[in-house]
């Protein structure tokens, strides 16, 4: 791939949510400006990352299995992933949430319902 083509290309974003027509919502979105990857689980992220490397990450906190926080400790433990954005995605308000996932490491917090011009004004901020 040659740089100018490689200077076009979309930024790849990684979304992981269990609930179908967020990824749907999220996919819509942001299909348009980037390369949109969505996964339902936490391991499945996991797995996706093992060979892929995203621009960025949004990660459901409330998930079965295994957690957004779990995820993204598992994310920050890994070689050459540590560094990806993540901005977290919830539709409970909570501080407790919201320090812990400071703890973490994450770029932003995105509350649930939101909408495509705030999700695409929070991705331009962190990328």
């Amino acid at each position: 791939m040659t740089d100018l083509v490689k200077n076009f290309s979309k930024k790849c974003i990684l979304v992981v949510d269990d609930a179908a027509i967020i990824l749907l919502r999220i996919s819509d979105a942001l299909g348009e400006y980037y390369d949109v990857v969505t996964v339902n689980s936490g391991t499945r992220a996991l797995k996706y990352l093992e060979t892929n490397k995203p621009d960025l990450i949004l990660l459901d906190i409330q998930m079965p299995t295994m957690d957004g926080f779990e995820t993204l400790r598992q994310i920050r433990a890994m070689k050459d992933r540590a560094d990806i954005p993540v901005i977290m995605l919830t539709g409970v308000e909570s501080k407790r949430f919201v320090m812990e996932s400071v703890k973490l490491g994450i770029s932003d917090y995105i509350l649930k319902p939101f909408t495509a011009k705030e999700l695409h004004e929070r991705i331009q901020r962190v990328l």
